[in-house]
């Protein structure tokens, strides 16, 4: 069964060092749990790292058997055989079936074309499996807040690919969709239950248009803040969701910065530093203010004339920040598939780059 996982790292510094490109395979691909900071030899005499650069990608044209491998490396046949099935789900080695043992060689006979093949049912089965979300999306026409800022950060890609298999007891579509997309982690357990907490979040960020803050996932969900985070943090890893400034949250923010700053400095600090007179905020909310009557819906109220690029000028001077919330990416779904085939894409040129290098 195909199964890829691709993690979006930068390119190596070096680009004629062997072992380093060959390393560069190996991270990108996760062929292997992300060495240590503190690694001597750099992963260089890892098992998966010989096997590649003492054999596979040395001589491409001809296949190899566990035992020999085995005995040449100083490892069982079985440590050879994980390693090689890591590489045949990747796409990149295959098998010939006949007399004896098994023997495993690059496919195509050549690293470039082994990464095509790679690529061409990568991109496939990436698109196929996609199809799942035109099933699921209940996000409606109203997605697009006042105001659109940059997403806060955009972190590497993390994206599995995966071929579609029949469901097992306690999965649903959508669980199983999840796993296979790795919005679960490299190992799901419970979590690929249909019930699971994570299912529900996606579920959330599936029905609603605004973005979703944590604290709002963990109340509704009745789930531990810090475990909501963290899911919604992984869920952002495959870049099929992104952290925004809750701009639709902007009155809120607004007042919480108004009453701060006028307990703190006062009204006439109000007027000159903190913009009124400069963006002529209405007087009356600095009779609300004195009052201490004034709410977020009186804000939103008596600033509903100023523009929403001139109030976001307002909050910066008055010191205030935007509360940040999850959403999925895009506007509708087939600007999420795109983007999320694009991810893909670029990982992919990465890695025929370096397999050209590779090959030269």
């Amino acid at each position: 069964m195909f199964d890829l996982r691709v993690d979006e790292i930068p390119l190596p510094a070096s680009k004629k060092n062997r072992d380093n490109l060959i390393s560069w395979i190996i991270d990108t691909l996760c062929l292997h749990r992300r060495r240590g900071e503190n690694a001597a030899d750099d992963g260089t005499y890892s098992p998966i790292h010989r096997i590649l650069s003492e054999h596979l990608f040395l001589d491409a044209s001809r296949g190899y058997e566990t035992r020999d491998l085995a005995n040449d490396l100083g490892l069982t046949t079985a440590a050879i055989h994980h390693h090689f099935s890591r590489l045949v789900s990747a796409g990149l080695v295959s098998t010939s079936s006949g007399k004896g043992w098994k023997k495993y060689y690059l496919v195509g006979g050549s690293i470039t074309k082994a990464i095509a093949s790679m690529k061409v049912r990568a991109n496939l089965i990436h698109s196929q499996r996609l199809e799942m979300i035109d099933e699921v999306w209940n996000r409606g026409k109203k997605v697009a807040m006042a105001i659109e800022l940059p997403p806060d950060g955009k972190p590497s890609a993390l994206i599995r690919i995966k071929e579609w298999g029949p469901l097992e007891d306690g999965e649903s579509e959508l669980s199983r969709f999840m796993a296979d997309m790795g919005l679960l982690g490299e190992r799901p357990g419970k979590e690929i239950a249909s019930d699971s907490l994570s299912v529900r979040i996606f579920e959330m960020l599936l029905n609603s248009g605004p973005p979703i803050s944590i604290d709002e996932a963990a109340k509704e969900l009745d789930g531990p803040k810090a475990r909501v985070g963290r899911i919604l943090e992984r869920f952002r890893a495959t870049g099929l969701v992104e952290r925004v400034a809750r701009t639709d949250r902007l009155s809120t923010a607004l007042w919480s910065a108004m009453t701060t700053q006028n307990m703190r400095r006062g009204e006439d600090w109000l007027l000159k530093k903190g913009g009124f007179e400069r963006l002529s905020v209405p007087n009356s909310l600095l009779k609300n203010l004195k009052k201490g009557n004034c709410t977020p819906d009186t804000v939103e109220k008596a600033l509903k004339g100023m523009e929403a690029r001139e109030q976001m000028l307002l909050l910066n001077l008055l010191g205030g920040r935007l509360p940040l919330g999850h959403r999925l990416v895009g506007m509708d779904v087939s600007m999420m598939k795109q983007k999320s085939i694009d991810n893909l894409d670029r990982i992919i040129r990465k890695i025929e780059k370096v397999g050209k290098m590779l090959s030269q």
